[in-house]
């Protein structure tokens, strides 16, 4: 099973997970949803406190 919605061709939107990101691999151009089935959200601080202490760790560079 791919980690795309559309096994990684042309973006299917999961409109579960809105993305405004468009530099992301995963980004479904045409509108602001991510194309993964999931995503994996992380932290770079010991103890987050606000939302930007928060990150996508699905993230792939166009």
């Amino acid at each position: 099973m791919s980690d795309h919605t559309n096994s990684g061709c042309a973006c299917t939107p999961n409109r579960a997970i809105k993305c405004e990101v468009t530099s992301c691999a995963n980004h479904c151009q045409s509108q602001s949803y991510c194309g993964l089935n999931a995503i994996q959200v992380g932290t770079h601080e010991t103890n987050p406190t606000m939302d930007q202490c928060t990150d996508c760790q699905s993230f792939r560079k166009k």
